[in-house]
């Protein structure tokens, strides 16, 4: 067949392109009490954060960690307000340092619904703990005016299942005692477990 190897050339593009794709993505799937959240990390694009997330990943380190805290405008403290729900192992030691920041405006990345980013608190001081976004939050975009540093904070994913499971945590009730004010009627009154997170490809 004359375009046998033209057919052949694009069926082979096809399938590099696929390759490739792949290759820009990694699928992690948390188990949680409330249900499964499956998460799509990207190496290539955030490789500081996604790999820092991978290796807590890969070392079972979020295994027994929880979600305990739900922001939204109707309870938060910052400006302008933000809708997410943040999760890591807590009080439990850092396994690994603090990781250099990547901003939105390295990696392209936003903050839309859905996407995991990194918690911090200065810039270069993210470790264990990230939020997951409901409905898309502008304002922690690199130049927004959520922290006066204007880094905002670093996403490196996007959750691709579960965001019902997402909304789920992000309603329950959250107004357990605490002596932090910035976080006050925020903190979970029964902390969603984090049960299992593993490489789901």
């Amino acid at each position: 067949m004359r375009n046998s190897p033209i057919l052949l050339f694009a069926l082979l593009g096809v399938t590099l392109s696929c390759m490739a794709e792949a290759q820009q993505s990694v699928r992690v799937s948390m188990t949680t009490s409330l249900g499964d959240i499956e998460v799509e990390v990207y190496p290539e694009r955030a490789p500081i954060t996604a790999n820092h997330f991978l290796r807590l990943v890969d070392g079972v380190h979020l295994d027994g960690g929880t979600f305990y805290r739900a922001v939204s405008p109707e309870n938060d403290n910052g400006s302008p307000p933000i809708s997410v729900i943040q999760g890591g192992i807590g009080e439990r030691a850092a396994p690994f340092p603090p990781i250099a920041h990547e901003s939105t405006e390295t990696t392209g990345l936003r903050h839309l619904d859905g996407s995991i980013s990194m918690a911090r608190a200065a810039v270069g001081t993210a470790t264990t703990e990230f939020f997951i976004c409901i409905g898309d939050q502008p304002a922690l975009d690199f130049g927004a005016a959520r922290n006066s540093d204007k880094q905002g904070f670093a996403v490196f994913g996007r959750v691709v299942r579960g965001m019902d499971v997402v909304r789920a945590i992000h309603a329950a009730p959250a107004d357990a005692p605490t002596d932090i004010e910035y976080v006050r009627g925020q903190l979970l009154e029964q902390p969603v477990v984090i049960r299992r997170v593993r490489r789901s490809q």
